[in-house]
């Protein structure tokens, strides 16, 4: 698992610090260097066509790291493996 968190750090894609859930849309926005008014728009439609776009934003709310470059989902298998 080491590599696969390696991998998704080295996209250089990390959750937003203007944050209201979990910070995917600033994250996306930050990257994009678009305003993060557009991101949450454009989620918000892409929520409204059917298809899975909940499921994605909390993948990406577990898998993406946040401005300190820590991960979610690393943190819990961490955790749950020292148990």
């Amino acid at each position: 698992m080491d590599k696969f968190f390696s991998i998704v750090r080295g996209f250089g894609l990390k959750r937003g610090p203007e944050r209201w859930l979990g910070g995917v849309c600033g994250g996306v926005a930050a990257k994009l260097n678009v305003d993060v008014a557009f991101v949450r728009i454009a989620f918000l439609v892409f929520c409204l066509l059917p298809g899975p776009a909940v499921v994605f934003y909390l993948a990406a709310w577990l898998v993406l790291p946040d401005q300190g470059n820590a991960i979610l989902l690393e943190k819990f298998l961490d955790r749950r493996s020292i148990s």
